[in-house]
């Protein structure tokens, strides 16, 4: 098919401004004229959901769709990477660049070697993959801010370590950009609240990298959670939760900053201690990071899989929107080496339902829901999203299975309840949803409510207490300990306690914002 002429666009365009009774509201369309207002491509309408429309016609740099296909410049996404890492590298960025519609145009790391391969690994995948040298020569940042208020970008992927997850992603949305951002949401259930409360005001879409929630590869965990929800077991009375623990780790002195990091924007917010390789990431090549097992920048195990299977847990009990009433816990810490994340942990969480949740490195891995007719369990099964995730661990069995077969070949009628169905892979939905701009099937206020259940769990690990929680308020109950320990001290200027954010926005009680949802 011949393609048309710059004159014969430019002639389209024109033709279309000047039809002021026109009204393009077709899904393949780009322009929409509505009250006589002028027509905008998806891209403007993105750049400037802020703060109302505004559009100066001038020479056009846009080509609309309707006359260059779906694939035009203008339904292009254009992503910036903050963060090139052992995830981005092997996860979020290839599940992005493979989409035509999709063009990784800028990354960002602290790590100046991290940042040129990055570069790299992205213009070279493009020639690799699509056959042609990369359309864009990719810009490196070294500071996410200056990604962040790039105008050509429209959403922004966060693969950073946990304690650098939630002001990224608040400084892009209040930039405009839509967000993906990795699990676990926040470092601090403090943290997560305000993230939450930040998308919902701006209206970003924004996705939590809880891949388990979309049909591509692991569809099991949705059509277990969809059985559990339509009482194909009986009234749910305990959800068992496993997953691994992380061993401890030696001691390793103190070393010379290498020269390519910045050592004190990767601590942030946190405390300034020394650099050893064991406590960041390894100087050579993108395998397992240590800093998931220090506690200063995350919770351990707790958060980096529990985000994944309590989630899971919540989506089957209709839970997603609150939180445990009561926790207690147990859990084993090293007493020496740089790792000092728990290892063998047991926690028991109640919901107000009554319902009990068991989560322990002793249950088999993946999540069962037991209820008063029977029980249905899901895992991964062999998939993974990087080579160093487990399998099959933990007592081995099904992907999906039942204590009656029979149970999961049931069928949900048109009346029962039917959960959010993402058919294609987790980061595919989350692009459909930037241009649909309706709700992605992991959205914040779910991936903050999964993140806060085990966070308020790792508090209780470090007491042996039963602690008392209030999910609406978001506070334990007559417990100043525990309650120090929803936020953390922030070192400045990092930290988003340091961000011009409304006093609204920062408040830190759920129950003043009935639109996130409560009670669903």
């Amino acid at each position: 098919m011949n393609q048309p002429t710059l004159q014969t666009v430019l002639k389209t365009i024109n033709q279309k401004i000047n039809n002021k009774k026109a009204n393009f509201t077709e899904s393949k369309k780009d322009y929409i004229m509505k009250d006589g207002k002028k027509g905008h491509t998806r891209r403007d309408f993105i750049k400037t959901g802020l703060t109302g429309l505004a559009f100066t016609i001038a020479a056009p740099s846009i080509v609309p769709s309707s006359v260059l296909g779906k694939n035009a410049p203008s339904n292009r996404i254009n992503i910036g990477q903050i963060g090139f890492g052992r995830i981005a590298r092997s996860h979020d960025l290839p599940e992005c660049m493979r989409h035509d519609d999709v063009q990784v145009m800028a990354v960002c790391d602290v790590d100046r070697d991290r940042m040129k391969d990055g570069k790299a690994y992205i213009e070279n995948w493009y020639k690799e993959n699509k056959g042609q040298r990369s359309p864009v020569n990719v810009k490196m940042y070294e500071h996410y801010r200056e990604l962040v208020n790039d105008p050509e970008i429209d959403a922004v992927i966060v693969s950073t370590p946990d304690h650098w997850h939630v002001q990224p992603a608040i400084e892009a949305a209040l930039a405009g950009k839509d967000v993906y951002v990795q699990k676990p949401l926040s470092l601090t259930v403090e943290e997560g609240r305000v993230l939450s409360n930040v998308i919902h005001r701006t209206g970003r879409i924004l996705q939590v990298g809880s891949q388990q929630r979309s049909l591509d590869p692991w569809p099991q965990f949705h059509r277990a959670a969809e059985l559990v929800r339509n009482g194909r077991i009986g009234d749910i009375q305990e959800v068992l939760v496993g997953f691994g623990a992380d061993p401890s780790g030696e001691e390793q002195p103190r070393m010379e900053v290498p020269s390519s990091l910045n050592y004190d924007m990767w601590l942030g917010s946190t405390p300034r201690i020394p650099y050893t390789e064991k406590g960041v990431h390894p100087e050579e090549g993108y395998g397992r990071p240590g800093w998931l097992r220090i506690e200063q920048f995350g919770a351990g195990m707790i958060t980096g899989w529990g985000a994944h299977h309590v989630d899971t847990a919540h989506w089957g009990m209709g839970t997603e929107y609150t939180g445990p009433v009561e926790v207690e816990a147990e859990a084993t810490f090293p007493r020496s080496g740089v790792w000092d994340v728990h290892t063998d942990f047991h926690v028991r969480n109640k919901y107000a339902n009554g319902m009990i949740m068991d989560i322990s490195n002793k249950n088999d891995q993946g999540v069962k829901w037991v209820g008063t007719e029977g029980w249905i369990s899901c895992k991964r099964g062999p998939a993974k999203v990087t080579a160093s995730d487990p399998g099959s661990s933990g007592g081995g069995g099904k992907s999906l299975d039942a204590s009656d077969p029979k149970i999961l070949d049931s069928e949900i009628g048109p009346n029962e309840v039917h959960l959010y169905r993402s058919d294609m892979e987790h980061h595919r939905n989350w692009l459909d949803s930037i241009k649909s701009r309706k709700q992605p099937v992991a959205p914040v206020e779910i991936g903050h409510r999964s993140c806060s259940a085990c966070l308020i769990s790792h508090i209780a690990m470090h007491t042996d207490k039963k602690l008392y929680f209030d999910p609406h308020r978001e506070q334990f109950k007559n417990n100043d300990w525990a309650n120090k320990r929803l936020g953390r001290p922030q070192r400045y200027p990092y930290g988003i306690d340091y961000l011009n954010l409304s006093s609204a926005v920062k408040a830190k009680a759920a129950g003043k914002y009935p639109f996130m949802g409560h009670g669903k």
